[in-house]
């Protein structure tokens, strides 16, 4: 099978993340470190680091919260005194994170951006070069790394440098054996399940499937999954179901448990022995890198081309461009 731009990007995560284990953030954390409220925006892939980074940001003892792009530029959410942002986006290009940062910048409200190399926005956290595919992969593993970091840096318990390396040695691991025989194409849709920060992802992972291999994947949090999401899933659809041993979640197994009676083919991804003593939101690193993986194998299996997935009239400029500072729908 001939090698994708994807799979090009997905080996050059380890080293990416130790790049990040090393990054200097103290004076981004110190923009953050007295508001009260942090309002973290992102879209598409850059909206799970978001939501994310939301929660290790809470876990440092931030008010945080997490924002999609477009809620955060057009909808009733305003900064208000005491508040600071964070934007993510790789090319910083996105329409609504150029739109949410021009009103920060207007508003002088503390701002703190995580954008791709040499993107040209002074206050950012720049992580890695241009991705050489539309499927993105180690734009948002290095931005989780980069959100951990500055949750660590405000007091949280995850994100050192030592952590962030340990994730890299994770998804070496991952990458040499990637442990994804049991998950099968299957014959209409595939979901994916997981609880807490495996819910989201589990969206992202879908995000990876659908972009890179054409087929219809919807990621959900276990108890959305349940509360009616499940509902047109049967013999034609697959399960995977992401890290279901923790303690506190007694759901996601149970939820297997049912989509297997209901004739679907489940298949359950766990951390790897040694990467368990990874924290929580650290695991989801290698979790992902596995979960792009799937992604570049399926395409292969369906014969579709990864690196460019947005095509014919999804691909129109004027689309991408709405939302941008001062450009309107013809």
């Amino acid at each position: 099978m001939t090698a994708t731009a994807l799979r090009r990007m997905i080996l050059s995560q380890p080293e990416a993340l130790e790049r990040m284990a090393g990054l200097d953030v103290a004076a981004a954390a110190g923009r953050l470190a007295d508001a009260r409220r942090v309002l973290v925006v992102g879209t598409g892939t850059s909206q799970h680091a978001a939501e994310l980074g939301a929660m290790l940001l809470e876990g440092a003892g931030c008010d945080a919260r997490w924002l999609s792009g477009a809620q955060a530029a057009r909808w009733a959410v305003r900064p208000r005194e005491g508040d600071a942002m964070v934007v993510i986006t790789h090319t910083a290009q996105t329409a609504y994170a150029q739109r949410v940062r021009s009103a920060a910048l207007e508003a002088d409200v503390p701002l703190v951006s995580i954008t791709g190399v040499g993107r040209g926005w002074p206050e950012a956290l720049e992580t890695v070069g241009p991705e050489e595919s539309e499927t993105y992969s180690v734009s948002y593993t290095a931005t989780l790394a980069v959100l951990a970091r500055l949750a660590h840096e405000l007091g949280g318990p995850e994100g050192s440098p030592e952590q962030v390396r340990r994730a890299a040695s994770a998804v070496r691991d991952v990458i040499a054996d990637p442990r994804l025989d049991a998950v099968a194409v299957p014959a209409r849709s595939l979901a994916l399940i997981g609880c807490g920060p495996w819910g989201v992802t589990a969206r992202e992972g879908a995000l990876k499937i659908r972009e890179g291999a054409r087929m219809l994947a919807e990621g959900f949090e276990s108890d959305r999954f349940l509360h009616g999401a499940a509902v047109p899933y049967g013999p034609a659809d697959g399960l995977v179901v992401l890290e279901p041993g923790a303690d506190v979640d007694k759901l996601t197994p149970a939820l297997a448990g049912a989509a297997a009676r209901e004739g679907m083919t489940v298949a359950t991804l766990e951390a790897f022995s040694g990467h368990g003593d990874l924290p929580p939101f650290l695991a989801q690193i290698p979790l992902t890198v596995r979960l792009q993986l799937l992604a570049d194998r399926f395409a292969g299996l369906r014969r579709q081309d990864p690196d460019t997935a947005i095509v014919g009239a999804w691909a129109e400029a004027e689309l991408w461009d709405l939302g941008k500072p001062g450009v309107r729908a013809s």
